[in-house]
């Protein structure tokens, strides 16, 4: 693996257990925020090994779509990661766009949901670039 997608890599394992943390701690909305970081990092980890560079955004559709399609571990993945895109915004401001998420915060069932998403991601990136 090379070095800078060691480096994302890292990062986004720091994310997901920032993730079960806040779940221990029954604080869904940055259960949901940290998910989406993990897998918005995993996925810049991937780009970064594939040898493309890395876009400077931290939505996952636009970043789903710099994955080489013919080397693309995680493309049965993309409808999942892309609803966990929606926690980006309103989970971090207190003014986001009213009715970004269907009702208010997220709660327990969308912090799980999130856990998995980025879980399996995170898994099936790590499983990719350990076979490289």
């Amino acid at each position: 693996m090379s070095e800078q997608a060691e480096r994302w890599m890292a990062f986004a394992r720091e994310d997901l257990r920032m993730a079960e943390l806040a779940m221990r701690e029954g604080i869904f909305n940055q259960v949901c925020f940290h998910c989406q970081q993990c897998a918005k990092k995993a996925v810049k980890s991937l780009i970064a090994a594939q040898g493309a560079s890395i876009p400077r955004t931290h939505r996952l559709t636009d970043l789903l779509e710099g994955v080489a399609p013919e080397e693309n571990p995680i493309k049965h993945l993309a409808a999942d990661i892309k609803l966990v895109d929606r926690y980006y915004i309103p989970t971090r401001y207190p003014d986001a766009l009213p009715g970004a998420l269907e009702a208010s915060l997220p709660d327990k069932s969308d912090a799980l949901e999130a856990l998995y998403t980025a879980r399996r991601t995170l898994d099936e990136v790590e499983q990719y670039l350990r076979g490289r």
